[in-house]
């Protein structure tokens, strides 16, 4: 585990965001996070392969994210998925990030 204050995580790109945000209602393969991410952000972020597994990847090395087993009684286990679940050092920075989203919003809505 990371010994970096969430802080140091922000700001958050938007798929980074959305993938820690879809995360949160539990593990997910790679096409369900895009699928969800898509759903999510109602077609304004969308995720190709290449770069999603590349800021996946980002996400396990900075430990935000780690591998998950399958979900019991979900889809059929198929081998070649791999599963990703949210950290609680992802869970820290998604909070620092939306708390930081709020704080600008409530300065812009100031004006």
């Amino acid at each position: 585990m990371s010994d970096r204050a969430p802080e140091t995580y922000l700001p958050l790109r938007p798929a980074v965001l959305l993938i820690l945000h879809v995360l949160l209602d539990g593990e997910r393969h790679g096409y369900a996070i895009v699928q969800a991410v898509d759903e999510r952000s109602e077609g304004t972020v969308r995720l190709h392969p290449g770069a999603l597994y590349r800021v996946l990847h980002g996400l396990l090395e900075d430990g935000l994210l780690a591998e998950a087993a399958a979900p019991a009684g979900g889809e059929p286990a198929d081998p070649r998925r791999v599963y990703y679940r949210i950290t609680a050092l992802g869970r820290r920075v998604l909070t620092a990030e939306l708390s930081r989203l709020d704080r600008l919003l409530a300065a812009g809505r100031a004006r």
